[in-house]
């Protein structure tokens, strides 16, 4: 709580328009930072979880999970892009002080992103059962890689609110609750796979047996336990933020939550350009897996455990991205220019550093991170080559993802609105003072 108030007594100053020291953008930085790294290493944790516990039925059901995993990274770069084109609106309306206007376009990303996620879990269903198929997966792991990806697909309402309840928190500057929600998550994630992946079996601890339950639904088990985490912290994150947040809440104000098209195009501008990334970004690894496919289960495997494992390095640098959204999108809201280039310079060379080091880490610890998700010798070498070669790429890796972060927050829209802002208060100065002078 400690950390809270400083950071809201830092944020504040950005909204008021009052003078930061270097010193006190770096607390902030870190402070922000810090929460948001968490946040986003407990969501690399679960599909550790998730590697970790497929991996040891055996290769067939690692693969068919790393198969389409791909595909589901794509659906989650959608969902956050659609998040993002609002979350960024909050933010600078926050740091402009606007905080009725901020929970105007609460209420409208409510009923927007519903309806997208919606869209997408159908889209998602109607692929689930051509899906292996299209990737060139071996006939063994279709079954469960369909059903897999189907679930996944179901639950997407769900990812969907999570991302914004999150995404909404953290704009306002509150980044210790999705922090604490996503650790949670994990916890849960540990409960329900190990309860639906594994049947039921006896146990002996301390001389005492006893009979652990199961489900034994394996590869589905899997699916239904990650998505079930998801939606219990997505309703805990929704009730704080729509009654508990200070700045979003909504519990006390009426107003209505049907989109409006100015708010609609705003976001369109904010988050298409993130979603076309994505959908380039996520096609190319997806166009990988088809190329991997055909070498077989255990190459389809490690390039999946590989994967989840130079997620580790690399999610510290999507916390800081956070952050620097956050930061940036305030200082932008509050006219703040110089601030703004100062946050961007701060964020981008934290993230740098921190994924170096990472980066060192991975490769130094290569084959324990590997043999930490799967008890296969031949996934675990060719997993290991894979994350050395990997971690070389790391620092600047951090530059492209903390700059991205940066730009997001600033939006191209809203910088330009910015500079015209900035250019017209600086004219209006200027004709002041020429007009005192010739008074004079």
């Amino acid at each position: 709580m400690a950390r809270t108030d400083k950071a809201n007594t830092l944020l504040a100053l950005i909204r008021e328009g009052k003078p930061m020291t270097l010193g006190q953008q770096l607390r902030l930085t870190v402070q922000l930072s810090i929460p948001a790294v968490i946040a986003q290493l407990s969501s690399i944790v679960m599909q550790y979880i998730d590697a970790a516990m497929v991996g040891s039925l055996g290769a067939e059901e690692a693969a068919s999970i790393g198969l389409i995993s791909t595909t589901t990274w794509l659906f989650w770069g959608l969902c956050v892009a659609a998040t993002t084109g609002f979350s960024v609106q909050v933010a600078h309306k926050i740091g402009a002080g606007d905080m009725q206007g901020a929970r105007t376009v609460l209420r409208q990303a409510l009923t927007a992103t519903v309806v997208f996620s919606l869209l997408l879990a159908a889209a998602g269903v109607a692929i689930s059962g051509a899906l292996p198929g299209w990737l060139g997966g071996d006939k063994s792991i279709h079954r469960d890689a369909s059903l897999y990806f189907c679930i996944f697909s179901l639950f997407l309402p769900a990812l969907q609110m999570n991302f914004l309840a999150g995404g909404m928190l953290r704009c306002s500057g509150n980044m210790q609750v999705p922090s604490v929600a996503g650790v949670a998550m994990c916890v849960l994630d540990v409960i329900f796979n190990f309860s639906l992946i594994f049947p039921s079996r006896e146990w002996t601890v301390a001389g005492f047996s006893f009979t652990m339950p199961g489900a034994g639904l394996g590869v589905g088990g899997a699916a239904l336990g990650t998505v079930a985490a998801e939606a219990v912290v997505a309703g805990v994150l929704l009730w704080y933020l729509l009654t508990r947040s200070e700045e979003l809440k909504l519990s006390k104000e009426q107003g209505s939550f049907r989109p409006k098209i100015a708010t609609l195009k705003k976001a369109f501008r904010i988050g298409f350009p993130m979603g076309l990334e994505h959908v380039v970004i996520c096609g190319a690894q997806i166009m990988t897996t088809v190329i991997v496919a055909p070498l077989g289960v255990f190459a389809i495997a490690a390039n999946s455990f590989a994967i989840t494992a130079e997620s580790l390095c690399y999610m510290p640098g999507y916390g800081i991205a956070d952050a620097a959204t956050t930061l940036v999108g305030q200082s932008i809201g509050g006219r703040r220019l110089k601030l703004t280039r100062s946050f961007a310079h701060i964020t981008v060379l934290m993230g740098m550093g921190v994924m170096g080091v990472m980066g060192v880490l991975m490769y130094l610890f290569a084959p324990q991170i590997i043999g930490l998700m799967t008890p296969v010798e031949e996934i675990r070498e060719l997993g290991v080559m894979a994350l050395r070669i990997e971690a070389f790429a790391e620092p600047m890796f951090a530059a492209s993802i903390v700059a991205y972060g940066v730009f997001v927050g600033a939006s191209f829209a809203s910088v330009l609105q910015f500079h015209k802002n900035y250019v017209l208060r600086q004219t209006q100065c200027a004709l002041k003072s020429d007009s005192e002078t010739m008074r004079a």
